[in-house]
């Protein structure tokens, strides 16, 4: 296991650093984000708990945590989505924190309803447009299925888990047969078949290729912030809308965190999970990454900043995953590829 850690200069929190401590913290993490590294660095210099990290898909660290057992090393387990840490919940991976400090910072509805995973930061799942094409873009999320936007639509495939999320999520706010009609609505309306990222779909309105995308939010301000090849040069093509802000509000992924069930070192991990939900690392999930803090009234990074003010879903996680199977059967039966 390779030690990941360097030491910079810890900032002021509100929310109170963990106390000083001794020993390590083992980390598995699906986070893929060189700017992370930051967050690492901070509490190792401000608590002297050293982490040994490492990272992988989240699938391939949930088999390897199944596989390790009683055994496992692991103290805590990061992902960027509801599915994978639902997943890790429902297999027994994780176990229950007490922390009134989590309790206080994290919003209920961001957290799990027996406290096994948080939420840290949040992307918000938003539509894209061509404004040089496109004259009246689509206002919400049901707006997709609208026979106007036929043969302009591009999206994530149906194996996505954003697309599994926010399937999920529609599902509970409207129920199964009328999310099911919309998928079909939507597939009809595809510019070409689900493929790539998020940035692709982005990439796609520049090109031509398509009119309408949908994206999480931190691709779009990540090219705001620096220079993204086929699309920072583009950006003033390109117009956003946060659907739904009559109603349910704009869909949010999340990335969250658990304590793993047989952590050897509990008290370790759970100091981690609480300095994630530090003013200092929540800050740092907008500046670093262009993310949004899960921790309300913490300042925006200027990229993100630059989106402007929305009304997000506030739907309980929980019944995002509660729906999840239901929608992978929506997918499939709309022929989502």
């Amino acid at each position: 296991m390779k030690l990941q850690t360097s030491l910079l200069a810890v900032l002021a929190a509100t929310v109170a650093l963990p106390a000083f401590a001794e020993g390590e913290l083992n980390l598995y993490s699906s986070r893929h984000y060189d700017t992370d590294e930051r967050l690492y660095s901070d509490f190792t210099e401000a608590t002297g708990i050293t982490i040994n990290r490492i990272e992988g898909k989240a699938d391939e660290l949930i088999a390897r945590m199944e596989a390790e057992g009683d055994n496992s090393p692991v103290d805590v387990f990061l992902t960027v989505d509801t599915v994978r840490i639902t997943r890790a919940k429902e297999l027994g991976l994780l176990q229950s924190v007490d922390s009134p400090v989590l309790e206080a910072a994290v919003p209920a509805y961001l957290q799990d309803e027996d406290n096994q995973w948080f939420a840290f930061s949040q992307r918000a799942r938003i539509l894209f447009y061509d404004k040089n094409d496109v004259e009246n873009p689509p206002m919400t999320y049901q707006d997709l299925a609208k026979p106007e936007y036929a043969g302009k639509v591009c999206i994530r495939s149906s194996s996505n888990v954003y697309t599994q999320n926010i399937v999920a999520a529609l599902t509970a706010h409207l129920g199964e047969e009328a999310i099911g009609d919309w998928a079909k609505g939507v597939v009809s309306n595809f510019a070409r078949d689900p493929q790539g990222g998020d940035t692709d779909q982005l990439r796609g309105i520049v090109s031509g290729e398509c009119d309408i995308a949908m994206s999480n939010t931190y691709y779009f301000a990540r090219a705001i912030r620096k220079d993204v090849s086929g699309l920072s040069d583009s950006l003033d093509q390109i117009g956003w809308v946060f659907p739904n802000q009559n109603d349910i509000g704009a869909h949010m992924n999340i990335s969250g965190g658990g304590v793993a069930k047989n952590a050897p070192n509990k008290e370790n991990a759970v100091k981690f999970l609480e300095y994630l939900a530090s003013e200092q690392a929540q800050q740092y999930f907008s500046a670093g990454n262009d993310e949004y803090p899960a921790v309300p009234g913490i300042g925006l990074a200027p990229s993100v900043a630059a989106l402007g003010i929305f009304r997000p879903d506030a739907i309980a996680l929980s019944d995002i995953a509660d729906n999840i199977g239901t929608a992978q059967n929506i997918l499939n039966a709309a022929g989502w590829k």
